[in-house]
């Protein structure tokens, strides 16, 4: 068999070719991996080895804290008519669906009364019970000849109005520490925008039912409905919708809060500052090296991406742009340590 044999050549000579040529590009990164840095270069850069944290310096700028929520169209909750005596119920006055306003009877309750007859038989007497609210009667709970104690519920009437409520984030209620009133409520297909009132931001205290506070119908929220009051029992943002605004229960709206604004205000980072609400620290950069040094301010508005320094700080002042106590974090959840 000749050694130059095309059979030789491919099951010997090449491998062994290909061979020596990787250990040759091996060697070549093996050295220029260890070797090649371990000297200054042509141009007498060395590298050190030192990792500066990124900084950001105060600048100055226009913030507005617009927050946008999605939002549910709710029927206003139906205002329960209780009695106010104890007694047969001797006529039911109203029926499902009858409009009432105010003042109209619901129904009558025959009381015994206090004082007995001459004769010492039981006397009675009868108790109209009234609606106290203008709106439909949603529902009639009591039939005629019913006993009910004072208190019990005789009706329902539902008025004719309508809330805008959505769920936010716990830690967004930050934005609304200035407590706006109004908001802005858009309904795709629906009404031009309009501004909602009595804006209010709720949540659940514990051991409360769902919907106690009246911010909605219960049955609504209890169904996962997008405002979340029943099915997260975290906060709520509810407003008013005016009365000569058109809406139906069950319409998806965005909910646009503006919770302020300023010009020419001095602006960070929000990743800078540590804590939130009305004082907060930022830190400067140690200029031999060593740790940063906090700084205490206060804040004003925050949109989410950028907050207000109201004081402690000066346009153009450097600071870090992240809280090192974050970038600690940050390092020890992607499995990086000092």
């Amino acid at each position: 068999m000749s050694v130059s044999s095309p059979g030789v050549m491919r099951r010997w000579v090449f491998p062994v070719l290909r061979l020596v040529v990787f250990a040759a590009i091996a060697a070549a990164l093996v050295k220029l991996a260890f070797f090649s840095g371990a000297t200054a270069g042509a141009d007498g850069i060395s590298p050190t080895g030192v990792v500066s944290e990124p900084t950001t310096t105060v600048a100055s700028g226009s913030i507005r804290n617009d927050l946008t929520l999605d939002a549910t169209v709710f029927a206003d909750a139906a205002a329960p008519v209780r009695a106010t005596a104890a007694g047969e119920v001797t006529k039911v006055a109203v029926a499902q669906g009858a409009a009432v306003d105010a003042g109209t009877p619901v129904a009558v309750v025959k009381q015994q009364l206090a004082t007995p007859a001459a004769d010492g038989s039981p006397r009675y007497g009868t108790v109209t019970i009234t609606a106290g609210a203008t709106g439909t009667v949603s529902a009639v709970d009591v039939l005629v000849g019913q006993q009910v104690a004072v208190g019990d519920v005789l009706a329902q009437v539902a008025p004719p109005t309508f809330n805008v409520t959505g769920s936010i984030a716990a830690v967004q209620q930050y934005r609304l520490l200035s407590k706006p009133t109004e908001a802005k409520v858009t309904i795709a297909g629906g009404p031009a925008p309009f501004t909602c009132t009595g804006l209010s931001v709720t949540a659940p205290l514990a051991g409360a039912s769902a919907g106690s506070d009246g911010s909605a119908q219960a049955p609504a929220a209890s169904t996962g409905s997008p405002s979340g009051s029943g099915s997260t029992g975290g906060p709520s943002v509810r407003c008013a919708v005016p009365a000569d605004v058109t809406v139906f229960a069950g319409l998806a709206a965005k909910l646009t809060i503006s919770a302020g604004s300023a010009d020419d205000a001095l602006l960070v980072p929000a990743t800078a500052v540590e804590g939130a609400g009305a004082a907060g620290t930022v830190y400067r950069p140690a200029a031999d090296g060593g740790a940063p040094t906090a700084v205490k301010v206060q804040l004003g508005i925050f949109d989410g991406q950028q907050v207000q320094i109201v004081s402690g700080l000066k346009k153009g002042d450097e600071i870090l742009q992240f809280v090192p106590s974050k970038v600690d974090e940050q390092a020890a959840a992607n499995g990086i340590s000092g």
